[in-house]
């Protein structure tokens, strides 16, 4: 499908209008012109022939100033008006070459006076500077259409730009970005409708997004006292089996609450990381092997960043625990400069994570176990934008290929930025001045 931008369909429409009205006009003015200046050729042949009809009644017949008595090259139709005693003119065309003009009146007698001349050289020039006229005139008015369609054209493309950039950036979840003061601009038109509309669906769904964030939080808050008072009380029974499902159940439900409220202050981009330089390499070595020993780590190129080790270990963390859970062994970790890549060799991401992103409470297909409550990704993903990292998934197969032993899997993989996040708001650990190993993990 040929795809255009609005500045070129506006200049091409007005363009074609522009020469179709030019050329509707060339044509009507030319014939026009054309027609008059006939006519006139007409009268005046006939003003001539009626002088020389005078001669020759006065001056004993005498045919002078160019006539002719009974010429035989006059057209039979105009004879046979003039012997109906009629005074008759027309022009007769001839191709290509100036046309005829005749007039013919008769004598008496059957005998007929005629006069014949061509369309003067001077007539032909007169329309030929006049169509040399048009056809200037044409062109101009056909690339001022077009110029003119390029300027409003391109006014309206970049009002548009800006508006879908905007949005692009609400999109992205800037809700401080508005789409009507983006835009700009003095005139008001269609696109600042469009602009307005599209600034009160986003305080709108903000809105709603704040209020159900509330909600999660505040629920998640009030069932923290009761899960711990449940916990509690759970390692007061007896031993036995029942005592330790009961006290699982309650594990998992405070976990559970812990990580509403962890994605409750995520969501509220109220979080602030805490930054250290560290080794990424041996940090990801350290934490990773306290985590999983059965994991293997392998450091392609160490590299020190400015990160917070607090959130990169929840980070990691969680993409362990899901690879752990929801994949397949061995799990493998690589570090290669400011990039952390965590693979399994089990069934890959759900195409609902590859194509949406991580979302809470969803955990994916069922070959994929289907346990658990779908935010450890999404908390992965909230820490890293807090940290100003990155954090993209992918399958190692081929979609739609068979996931061959060795060559499939999940891999999710963190891109740490090059500077300190300061966009998200983050802050040194150390004081200004402290050395730079104070810092370091």
């Amino acid at each position: 499908m040929l795809r255009t931008g609005v500045r070129w369909k506006i200049s091409i429409a007005i363009t074609a209008v522009g020469a179709l009205t030019v050329m509707a006009l060339s044509l009507v003015v030319h014939n026009a012109a054309r027609v008059s200046m006939l006519d006139n050729a007409r009268e005046v042949q006939m003003e001539r022939l009626n002088f020389a009809q005078n001669y020759y009644e006065t001056s004993n017949k005498r045919v002078r100033f160019g006539t002719k008595l009974n010429d035989p090259a006059l057209p039979a139709a105009l004879k046979s008006k003039a012997l109906q005693g009629r005074k008759v003119s027309s022009v007769q065309e001839r191709g290509s070459g100036p046309p005829d003009i005749w007039a013919a009146v008769p004598v008496g007698n059957g005998d007929v006076l005629s006069l014949h001349s061509t369309f003067t050289d001077r007539s032909s020039n007169v329309m030929a500077d006049l169509d040399r006229a048009l056809v200037i005139g044409s062109v101009a008015v056909v690339f001022g259409g077009c110029a003119l369609g390029i300027l409003i054209g391109g006014q309206i493309s970049r009002r548009l730009r800006k508006a879908a950039d905007a949005a692009g950036k609400v999109a992205e979840g800037n809700t401080d970005v508005r789409v009507r003061d983006a835009i700009g601009g003095v005139v008001r038109d269609e696109t600042d409708e469009l602009a307005r509309a599209v600034d009160a669906l986003t305080d709108a769904l903000q809105e709603r997004i704040e209020a159900e964030r509330r909600v999660t939080a505040d629920i998640a808050h009030e069932l923290r006292t009761p899960v711990t008072g449940l916990l509690t009380a759970a390692e007061l029974l007896p031993p036995g089996r029942p005592t330790e499902l009961v006290r699982n159940r309650a594990q998992a439900m405070r976990t559970l609450v812990e990580d509403v409220l962890e994605v409750a202050r995520l969501d509220s981009a109220s979080e602030r990381a805490e930054l250290q330089d560290i080794a990424l390499g041996e940090f990801v070595s350290r934490r990773v092997t306290a985590f999983d020993p059965a994991v293997r780590v392998r450091v392609v190129h160490e590299s020190w960043v400015s990160t917070d080790p607090r959130r990169l270990e929840r980070i990691l963390g969680n993409l362990l625990g899901n690879a752990a859970k929801h994949g397949g062994g061995p799990v493998e970790v690589t570090v290669e400069g400011r990039v952390v890549r965590v693979r399994d060799h089990g069934a890959g991401f759900p195409e609902a994570l590859l194509r949406d992103g991580p979302s809470r409470f969803r955990t994916g297909s069922s070959d994929r176990s289907g346990n658990g409550h779908g935010l450890g990704l999404t908390i992965a993903a909230g820490q890293a934008r807090v940290l100003g990292a990155r954090l993209t998934f992918r399958n190692a197969a081929p979609e739609g290929s068979p996931n061959a032993a060795g060559t499939g899997g999940a891999i999710a993989v963190l891109w740490l930025p090059e500077h300190a996040p300061t966009n998200t708001g983050s802050f040194p650990a150390q004081p200004p001045g402290a050395g730079a190993g104070a810092g370091r993990v």
